[in-house]
Order: structure tokens, then C-alpha cells, then sequence
């Protein structure tokens, strides 16, 4: 074989290869187009189903999706577990996007003065510091709040706004979020000059799924109360031995309008 045969040759191998190689190309684009069909197919199948299905149905219609979508056969089943624990409790809690009203009603007493214990509430944006699951409190202005709190592992924001302040009586506000809101009010009576009862009653509606389940369990009234007692700690052991540097805000609100600044 001369030098110009081997070419021959071997120009004629690289085009075999190359002509194996677009067929089985195309062989694998006819397979793909066949799974994505049937997969187009069953996602449909299963979306209709899923309508009067139970959780099985739609946790196999998430994953049916996620792998349409293109994901690893591991997140897709990642995505069926979690939609079947998801549609398995909107069966046992209620699936609507309102749960129903919550009234809870939670007292304290802290051994305060009722003016210590009142100018030490309104300081709203120190309460990160010492009540567990509120993250961040901004007071945007004498009646308007921001709050981002804990919900699980989860965070939850909301608005609210002041509609009524009297000084060492009561606060009442309102309140709009995405999410579940409360609305509320808090009064303070005096029991003696060094005794203050602080009593707290919210009207809570859930929104979300986590909300909703534990407003079953009534998971919201016992963390009222545990952050209450984390109120009381702080008033007895911070606010009480400084008490001239509590500089509570003792303007006066009515109707949400500010009448009073101090």
C-alpha cells in the first residue's frame, strides 16, 4: 500500500465513522422524541387526574414535571416526596387559602411599674433582642410597623399599623400580610404600684400551609406565651434595674391618626 492508497483508505474510514456516527444520532433524537412524548403524555394524563386525585397522584405529577423539566430522576423524587407530605396535609388541615380565625388570649404579670412596663412595650424594635422568633421590627412611623418573624424554618413578613394608643392603658392595631396576619390589642392594668398585668389578645388568621397546620395544633398561642415570659425577663432584669433609660414613646393615637407625639 503506497502512501496515497493509505490516504485513500484512511479518508474513507473517517467518513464510515462519521456517517456511523450521525446515524446513531438520529437514532438517539428518535428515542428522545418518543420519551419526551409519552413523558408530554403522562404529565397531561396526570394533571387531570390530579384534580380529584389524592396526594399519590399529584406526587407522581411532580415528579412526571421535574423530569420533564429536565431534572435528575433524584430531585424529581425529592419533589414527589414533598408534594405528597404537602397535599397530605392540606387533606388533614384544609387545603383553602384562608384558614379560619384564631382568638388567643394570653396574660402576664410582670413586677414593674405600669408606666415602666408600658414605655418599655412600645420599644418595638428592641424586641429581636429578646423574644425568640421575632426577627426584625421597623417602625416606619408613630403608627406604622414592619415585622419579620420565624415560621419553622421559615420567615414570615407583615405590616401593621397602630389604630388606637393610649399611654399605660392599651395599644390596638391591625394588620396585612401575604401570608396569615393578626390583628390585636394589648392593655396594661395596673395591680399595685409594682405590679403591672399585661393582657394580650390577638385575633389570628393563617394563610400559609405552615400556619395553618400549627394553628391546629395551636402551636401560636403557646409561642404568644413563651414570648411574653421572655418580656417579663427582660422588663425584671434589664428595664427595671435602669428604668430612666427605658424612654418608652408617649404620644397618643387615635382612628390610626397621631393626636399626641408625648
Amino acid at each position: 500500500m503506497d502512501f496515497r492508497t493509505g490516504l485513500a483508505v484512511g479518508a474513507g474510514g473517517s467518513l464510515a465513522a462519521f456517517a456511523a456516527g450521525r446515524a446513531v444520532h438520529r437514532i438517539t433524537r428518535r428515542i428522545v422524541a418518543r420519551y419526551e412524548a409519552k413523558l408530554e403524555r403522562s404529565v397531561r394524563r396526570l394533571a387531570a387526574e390530579a384534580e380529584h386525585g389524592g396526594p399519590a397522584v399529584k406526587a407522581a405529577l411532580a415528579a412526571a414535571r421535574a423530569l420533564h423539566e429536565g431534572r435528575s430522576p433524584a430531585r424529581a423524587l425529592l419533589s414527589a416526596g414533598w408534594t405528597a407530605l404537602k397535599e397530605t396535609l392540606k387533606r388533614i388541615f384544609g387545603g383553602g387559602r384562608r384558614g379560619g380565625p384564631t382568638t388567643i388570649v394570653e396574660q402576664i404579670d410582670v413586677g414593674a411599674p405600669c408606666r415602666l412596663v408600658y414605655d418599655r412595650w412600645t420599644r418595638f424594635e428592641d424586641f429581636p433582642a429578646f423574644m425568640k422568633k421575632v426577627v426584625a421590627v421597623t417602625q416606619e412611623t408613630d403608627e406604622k410597623l414592619s415585622w419579620k418573624a420565624r415560621i419553622f424554618w421559615s420567615t414570615r413578613t407583615w405590616r401593621s399599623t397602630i389604630v388606637e394608643q393610649v399611654p399605660d392603658r392599651h395599644i390596638v392595631w391591625r394588620s396585612t400580610a401575604a401570608k396569615g396576619r393578626v390583628d390585636g390589642t394589648v392593655s396594661f392594668h395596673e395591680l399595685t404600684p409594682d405590679l403591672t398585668r399585661v393582657l394580650l389578645v390577638l385575633d389570628y388568621r393563617p394563610g400559609g400551609m405552615f400556619e395553618r397546620t400549627g394553628n391546629l395544633w395551636r402551636a401560636q398561642g403557646r409561642r404568644v406565651r413563651l414570648e411574653l415570659k421572655h418580656f417579663r425577663r427582660h422588663v425584671m432584669t434589664r428595664a427595671l434595674t435602669a428604668p430612666g433609660e427605658v424612654g418608652g414613646w408617649r404620644g397618643e393615637i387615635h382612628d390610626g391618626e397621631v393626636v399626641r407625639t408625648s
